[in-house]
């Protein structure tokens, strides 16, 4: 891909696919790996390790599947969203056909893991792979991470921020009635969901949240008052999954509903944002809106579990994007460093810029690496053992993801120069990623909050194991 070209109307035809070949059931170390030659960008560190020839995955990493869904997605992206993303990020939304397009490519239902399988009639996945329960997180991972070389947080909160975070406290806690109701109009594009916590004296500390939600005294229905502040994709969401307090102060007192938009006393407006133009951040006002107790998730005071469990899936796949993000602008950067002249030589011949670029790739290399075993150990560990043991780590995964993003960023924008605060151009991507980078270190918990909150849960983890394993002395 020529990324000078990106900001023309001009769709990319020069990909270097691999053949395929039939390994779905043999290890890769019995055939030498999964490609007979380098997929994707010949430029160094653009492209994870597994796509080289010569990289053999861990077995239990990749299988042929995943290259299937990567091959997919390469042509996709390349095709049909890389040559207009200034055009639709300056316009501060995508197409209005683009999320029915989306869906029918099966891309609602990809940003969920686990699939909800009963729930799927008419609904495919991308690149033709199967619906069963052989998509794993792997295939979650790749999905993400191919996706955002579109170099920008917004566009993909446009399409599904709101279904990836909205519709698993639905899938997970809804009853059956509701469950038929929104699950496969969601996954089909013909409705949309969008999850509302977030208010405006209540962000990261979910349960200082005030917004309420009163029984009426025959128990058929809630009374809902309040306001949310910066919900993904409410301004298009025909359903809201809302955290509300039904009982007294602290995280006791919160339950989830699922507000359907379209009742009387739900106001919508857009928030601008500066970076994320795309993203469709909305302030919600309830006042005096009644919702049927049909659509309380769970019992009343098991929000707050609710709310937690979802985020751990939330977390990882905004670590996913910015972390496939931060890789952008290292590709981005080293391709101009390597033409860019100045002084007489290339950039890259200066030492100087050589050090950035290096220390850009350590960052993520090592990240890469991270992100996989905690992949892998999200599919083998029980669904106790992720609430438990893998949330600390999931909140710590995300802290270093988007911190790598910002470092990256701002690096990639040092070495362009100009071209990197230019929208449009050969810095576009850079400079869309340096305006969004704010928006992966704060969704879904702050840095610091994460940063806290996983050192906190795994010293109490060790300190349980010490007294288990004190007890047996």
């Amino acid at each position: 891909m020529n990324v000078t070209s990106l900001h023309r109307r001009k769709p990319h035809t020069s990909l270097n696919r691999p053949s395929i070949i039939d390994t779905s059931s043999m290890a890769p170390s019995d055939t030498g790996g999964l490609n007979d030659e380098p997929f994707g960008e010949l430029v160094a560190f653009a492209e994870p390790a597994w796509y080289h020839s010569s990289f053999i995955p861990p077995k239990g990493y990749y299988n042929q599947t995943h290259v299937t869904l990567r091959n997919f997605m390469r042509d996709y992206v390349n095709r049909e969203f890389l040559p207009y993303m200034t055009e639709w990020d300056e316009a501060k939304t995508p197409p209005p056909d683009m999320y029915k397009k989306i869906c029918e490519a099966g891309f609602n239902a990809a940003v969920l893991y686990p699939l909800p399988l009963k729930y799927m009639e008419g609904v495919t996945l991308p690149g033709g792979i199967k619906i069963c329960h052989n998509w794993d997180a792997f295939h979650d991972f790749v999905f993400n991470d191919e996706f955002a070389r579109v170099g920008g947080v917004g566009f993909g909160m446009a399409l599904w921020g709101g279904t990836f975070i909205g519709l698993p406290p639905v899938i997970n806690f809804a009853s059956e009635e509701v469950k038929q109701e929104v699950i496969n109009p969601v996954l089909k594009g013909d409705k949309r969901i969008c999850l509302a916590i977030t208010e405006p004296d209540a962000g990261s500390d979910v349960a200082g949240l005030t917004c309420t939600a009163k029984k009426t005294e025959d128990g058929k229905y809630y009374v809902v008052n309040g306001e949310k502040k910066w919900i993904t994709t409410g301004i298009w969401s025909d359903y809201i999954t809302t955290a509300v307090r039904t009982g007294g102060p602290g995280a006791s007192g919160i339950s989830v509903l699922v507000i359907p938009a379209n009742l009387p006393g739900v106001t919508t407006r857009r928030m601008h944002t500066g970076g994320a133009k795309q993203s469709g951040s909305t302030f919600i006002d309830f006042e005096d809106v009644k919702v049927s107790a049909k659509y309380l998730l769970g019992k009343e005071g098991q929000g707050f579990k609710i709310i937690m469990t979802n985020f751990n899936h939330e977390r990882l796949n905004i670590s996913f994007v910015a972390h496939r993000s931060a890789r952008v602008c290292l590709e981005d950067a080293l391709r101009h460093a390597s033409k860019r002249i100045a002084f007489g030589k290339p950039l890259f011949d200066l030492g100087t810029v050589r050090a950035k670029l290096a220390e850009m790739a350590k960052r993520i290399e090592s990240q890469h690496a991270w992100i996989e075993q905690v992949v892998y150990q999200s599919m083998v560990m029980s669904k106790d053992q992720l609430n438990t043991e893998l949330g600390g780590i999931t909140a710590l995964l995300k802290a270093q993801c988007s911190s790598t993003l910002e470092y990256c960023a701002s690096q990639a924008v040092n070495i362009f120069g100009g071209l990197g605060v230019t929208i449009g151009g050969q810095g576009e991507r850079v400079e869309r990623l340096y305006r969004d980078c704010k928006i992966a270190s704060i969704p879904g918990g702050a840095e610091d909050v994460m940063l806290d909150l996983a050192i906190r849960q795994q010293v109490k983890i060790t300190n349980v194991k010490k007294k288990k394993a004190e007890a047996k002395l």
